[in-house]
């Protein structure tokens, strides 16, 4: 069974303990967390396990009131290409 956490400053998803996709990041300032890692083992991926893992990020975000600087390549394109991150998108 799959189960997504969050440790620290990641949001990662298990399955039979072990972590098969994850998402980091840190602070960047005041009220402002940096992606800057995404990660799904090959034999998950086309999954939408990391996009599920941004999303959660992207949640996170709003609850505590921060922006998000989507530094990593993935996390970038996924900013891009939808519109209802506009709200948490810190643009440089």
């Amino acid at each position: 069974m799959r189960e997504t956490v969050q440790e620290g400053n990641a949001f990662v998803i298990k399955e039979g303990g072990s972590v098969i996709a994850e998402v980091t990041f840190k602070p960047a300032g005041e009220n402002t967390l940096l992606i800057d890692h995404t990660y799904v083992a090959e034999e998950m991926r086309g999954q939408k396990l990391a996009e599920d893992l941004v999303r959660r990020v992207v949640e996170h975000a709003r609850e505590t009131n921060q922006k998000i600087i989507p530094a990593c390549s993935y996390a970038d394109a996924q900013f891009r290409r939808r519109k209802e991150y506009e709200d948490v998108w810190m643009k440089s």
